[in-house]
C-alpha cells in the first residue's frame, strides 16, 4: 500500500558519470518487493520524479539516479540531513517466486538498480544468479562489485568497448545458461532481448509518469489483456502478455 512520508537524506554520493546513490531514512514499511519505485517531490518542481528502488529495509531505502535534467540536477545538490517528501511503495515489482534455478538478470544503465534487490532475494532463496550489466562506456559502470559480492556471476558490456564486452546486453545472452530472465532498461533493449531470449521472463519498464499511482493514465503499455498502466499494474510485466 502506497504511503506518503518524509524521508531524510543520509547519503547523496556520486558513484559514476552523472550517476548518484541516494540513501534515505524514515518509514519505508510500504515497500513490498524488488522492482517497486518511489515518487519524490523535488524543491521548486511541480511534478514528482519516479525512481526505482535499489535496496530497502523498513527504515531506509537506496535509490540510484542519473542527472538528466534540471530536477535531478537539483536533487544531486541536496545534502545529508535535508528531507524529501516521497510516495513510497509504488507499482508491482518482480515476481521472484517463479520455478527457476538459474535466473538471469539483465540491466541497462539506470535500469540496473532494481535488479540489485532482486539479486539479493534470489541468492537468499538459493538460486544461481547471473547478471548482465550494460552501459555506454566504462565511466558509467556502477555496482559490478556489489553484485559480485552477493555471489552473482557478472558480465559487463559497453557500447564503445572501453570495458567488458563491446556491444549490447543482448550480444552476450547466449554465453549464459539460464532458465528465466528479469530485465530492466530502455525499450530498445527489451526489443533486442525479445528476439533472442529462449525462456519466459519479466520486463520492468521505464516510462515518463504524471501522477505515479494510476490516476492520469499517462503511462500505458499494450498487452493481451488491454492497456496496462506502467505505474500501477507495472512497472513489471510478463514477457508473454506484452504486445510489441
Amino acid at each position: 500500500m502506497m504511503k506518503q512520508t518524509q524521508l531524510t537524506i543520509t547519503e547523496n554520493k556520486k558513484i559514476a558519470a552523472n550517476t548518484f546513490r541516494l540513501i534515505l531514512s524514515g518509514d519505508c514499511s510500504a515497500m513490498r518487493g524488488a522492482g517497486q519505485f518511489i515518487n519524490i517531490l523535488i524543491p521548486a518542481k511541480f511534478l514528482r520524479r519516479p525512481i526505482s528502488v535499489c535496496d530497502y529495509s523498513a527504515e531506509s531505502l537506496c535509490i540510484i539516479y542519473k542527472t538528466v535534467g534540471e530536477g535531478t540536477e537539483i536533487l544531486s545538490r541536496m545534502q545529508s540531513g535535508e528531507t524529501i517528501d516521497a510516495l513510497v511503495g509504488l507499482g508491482n515489482g518482480f515476481d521472484l517466486t517463479k520455478d527457476t534455478k538459474k535466473p538471469l538478470l539483465i540491466g541497462g544503465g539506470v535500469g540496473v538498480p532494481p535488479l540489485y534487490k532482486a539479486a539479493k532475494d534470489l541468492i537468499d532463496a538459493g538460486k544461481s544468479v547471473s547478471v548482465i550489466l550494460g552501459f555506454n562506456t566504462k565511466d558509467e559502470i556502477f555496482y559490478k562489485e556489489e553484485f559480485e559480492a552477493l555471489g552473482c556471476r557478472v558480465i559487463v558490456t559497453t557500447v564503445d568497448g572501453s570495458a567488458g564486452t563491446k556491444g549490447f546486453v543482448s550480444d552476450v545472452m547466449d554465453e549464459i545458461d539460464y532458465d528465466y530472465f528479469y530485465a530492466c532498461g530502455p525499450k530498445p533493449m527489451f526489443e533486442a532481448i525479445e528476439k533472442i531470449a529462449r525462456t519466459s521472463g519479466q520486463y520492468s519498464f521505464e516510462e515518463r509518469m504524471g501522477c505515479g499511482f494510476g490516476a492520469c493514465m499517462g503511462c500505458t503499455c499494450k498487452t493481451k489483456q488491454g492497456n496496462k498502466r506502467i505505474c500501477k499494474e507495472g512497472p513489471v510485466l510478463e514477457r508473454e502478455e506484452i504486445l510489441w
